[in-house]
């Protein structure tokens, strides 16, 4: 017999954090049934098989996921192994490339793999979209195609976009929502969550769910989490990211990069910190008797304990006072073997120990001041480097790397 907290405590839990909840009366009446009956609710995460490396950002929901299993109801785990061959277009401007069945299959188990830092591995429910979507015959997709209209489906705010702009927007996509909508029906779904931006998609499963004389579903959408920089979403085609298996030195100092602005909101989306916790926080930071930078080298220590250990997380942090505050250099630095007396320019340099992907972005680093060598900054990107063992390149706040 499961013992589930009461209604009040329940709702306390999934509300933390929650944008919307899609109707939140209906989420009360599905939980209040669920204590009559002793029975969980189905609450299902799709996974998206194009993103196989994790981040914080995208933790935000599935810690929601965990919470919801923390309260005694089934995690179930969905990886669109078979939708990713489609390609979700939230969000986008123009069509997403898809991606083999394969390709989908590697990634997910990846995503699985990460997402157990969060999730209870052995409770969570994980299936493959492909088990039922790849079934459906030619004639059962007309059937579903049937039962959404074509001014339903404009209504997304991408579509709209692309529409008005001339941006082309291939047919598949329309079914990408049905698809993603079979997966609700399928598992029977009673909560779906994700991002602010898969709302469309989420809606669409409460609709089609009712076509097929399922009691629809509940809908919990999670802020999208800003990236270090403060401006854009997490991302790491931006490279404002914080990823869940980083080393704990570099969780750590990208997450004392963060703006200020942002440390209650880490705090509330990406720790499990009480709400206590969370009110102690919010006024540490109002009264201003409390300097940030403490409260977020507080946030610090907790994403490392919580992706590693306290000893990875007090570590950290001491390497960090000692590179940065006391000026020192890490304990280790990669080595890298090239003979002595040889002559190269700055940005062949950082290029060949793989610190930039271009010398055009090399070549940034230099112009913003961010190389330095032996400790003297390197303000000339055209400056030819006499290479001597034991010499030492720094690029960025963390990048070092010693020759021998």
């Amino acid at each position: 017999m499961i013992t589930f907290p009461s209604l009040n405590e329940q709702m306390d839990i999934i509300k933390r954090g929650s944008v919307e909840i899609i109707p939140e009366d209906e989420l009360v009446k599905k939980l209040e049934k669920s204590l009559k009956t002793n029975k969980p609710l189905n609450v299902k995460l799709g996974c998206d098989p194009s993103r196989p490396d994790l981040h914080i950002g995208h933790s935000v929901v599935i810690r929601k996921l965990a919470q919801f299993q923390s309260l005694g109801h089934q995690a179930i785990l969905i990886v669109g192994d078979f939708t990713g061959m489609i390609g979700d277009p939230s969000g986008r401007n123009t069509t997403r490339p898809a991606l083999t069945l394969e390709q989908t299959r590697i990634n997910g188990e990846s995503y699985f793999e990460q997402a157990s830092k969060i999730l209870n591995k052995e409770k969570t429910k994980i299936v493959y979209n492909s088990d039922w979507l790849s079934k459906m015959s030619f004639e059962d997709v007309i059937k579903l195609s049937s039962k959404y209209t074509v001014a339903r489906m404009i209504e997304r705010d991408d579509f709209t976009k692309r529409f008005k702009s001339g941006e082309p927007i291939s047919i598949h996509e329309f079914l990408y929502p049905l698809a993603q909508a079979m997966d609700s029906v399928a598992i029977e779904s009673d909560v779906e969550l994700g991002g602010t931006d898969q709302k469309f998609n989420l809606l669409v499963g409460r609709d089609i769910q009712r076509e097929f004389g399922l009691e629809p579903q509940v809908i919990l959408t999670m802020p999208l989490l800003v990236g270090t920089d403060g401006v854009e979403k997490m991302s790491k085609s931006l490279d404002n990211y914080i990823g869940i298996t980083d080393e704990p030195s570099q969780i750590f100092g990208r997450t004392l990069s963060i703006p200020d602005n942002l440390i209650y909101t880490y705090f509330e989306l990406a720790t499990d910190v009480s709400n206590n916790k969370l009110a102690e926080i919010k006024s540490q930071l109002e009264s201003g008797n409390v300097n940030p930078r403490d409260i977020k080298r507080e946030l610090a220590r907790t994403l490392v304990t919580m992706y590693h250990n306290q000893e990875a997380a007090e570590t950290a942090q001491a390497e960090f006072d000692n590179i940065f505050i006391n000026k020192g250099l890490p304990d280790e630095i990669e080595e890298f073997s090239i003979g002595n007396n040889q002559e190269i320019n700055i940005l062949d340099l950082i290029v060949l120990v793989n610190f930039a992907p271009s010398k055009a972005e090399a070549r940034r680093l230099v112009q913003q001041g961010g190389v330095s060598i032996d400790g003297e900054k390197i303000s000339d990107f055209k400056q030819i480097i006499f290479l001597k063992s034991g010499m030492i390149l720094k690029v960025g706040k963390r990048k070092f790397i010693k020759f021998n």
